[in-house]
């Protein structure tokens, strides 16, 4: 297994159906806490310089990508996703801080987070310097809550008005790293 992580490009493209239909299925066995994405969305994300994948020579291996909300202030790095061949190698932990580390390159001001219901995710976020915040804390743009349409949960987001789900809302805010130094 000779797995290299690095920045999506187009031609990884081709890899998108797979990628959704990984996501798809994880959400499936989950039975939460994964939002569906189609096809042109993903490619939509590589071809913008923000995808990360993995590939163990033509296999995908593992994915992520970034997005950036309220005028890039906020940025979630979204849709982890390892295919269960690879999983128990600690790929997720890679893929994840290669994305931490290309959306500090991109957007080194932004606060960055993620919804989770993956304690491994939890863990992972926790030490990139991430800690549990009410939603209330995190972006307040309707199209990042739009994304949630697909999950199985969001009728507890409607329900409670966008202020509880079964997801951890995480947050890592650069100011306040700052700070600390």
């Amino acid at each position: 297994m000779k797995i290299e992580i690095q920045v999506a490009n187009k031609n990884h493209t081709k890899y998108a159906n797979l990628i959704v239909d990984l996501i798809g299925d994880a959400a499936e066995k989950r039975g939460t806490g994964i939002a569906k994405r189609k096809p042109e969305y993903i490619i939509q994300k590589i071809e913008e310089g923000k995808a990360i994948i993995a590939v163990d020579k033509e296999r995908v291996a593992g994915f992520c990508y970034i997005e950036s909300w309220g005028h890039d202030k906020y940025v979630a790095n979204s849709g982890l996703i390892v295919s269960e061949e690879y999983r128990g190698f600690g790929l997720a932990k890679q893929i994840k801080e290669f994305a931490f580390k290309l959306s500090r390159t991109k957007f080194p001001n932004a606060k960055l987070f993620g919804l989770t219901t993956s304690l491994p995710v939890m863990k992972i976020n926790s030490e990139l310097g991430y800690v549990p915040v009410t939603f209330s804390e995190l972006t307040d743009d309707e199209q990042f809550w739009k994304g949630c349409m697909s999950c199985v949960n969001y009728d507890i987001l409607t329900r409670t008005d966008k202020k509880h789900c079964l997801c951890t809302g995480m947050l890592m805010d650069p100011n306040s790293e700052k700070k600390k130094k």
